[in-house]
């Protein structure tokens, strides 16, 4: 399966984090050529938006060879828009991982049906 658009990620990512009664991240490990190689979710109520587990989601990135990833998360909140720790965290994590040659393709927030992305957003 080939994810080359946010809209590509949210079709995959919605089922599992739209409606999500607690906040958690799940990570797409993505080849050179875009092809997904797996998905990984952190445990509900493990993480928050500040709280991106950069250190596991990059050992996990390099463990299967992800040469991009894109992040989302839920917002039980109802409210998709990026907060500013989002924001944060975010830019933390692109910054780690370009350091191992890893590019964050997208980060998308999602908030019952309605899903905001950082690349259209501007915000990577």
């Amino acid at each position: 399966m080939f994810i080359r658009t946010a809209k590509d990620a949210a079709a995959l990512l919605s089922p599992m984090l739209a409606h999500g009664a607690e906040e958690m991240v799940v990570t797409a490990h993505l080849d050179a050529r875009q092809r997904l190689i797996a998905l990984t979710v952190e445990e509900p109520g493990q993480c928050d938006a500040v709280e991106l587990p950069v250190q596991a989601m990059l050992s996990t990135a390099l463990r299967l060879g992800a040469k991009s990833l894109i992040v989302a998360h839920n917002h039980p909140s109802g409210d998709p828009a990026p907060s500013e720790a989002d924001r944060d965290a975010t830019r933390a994590l692109a910054a780690a991982a370009g350091t191992v040659g890893i590019r964050i393709h997208d980060h998308l927030i999602f908030a019952g049906d309605d899903c905001r992305s950082f690349l259209k957003l501007g915000l990577l």
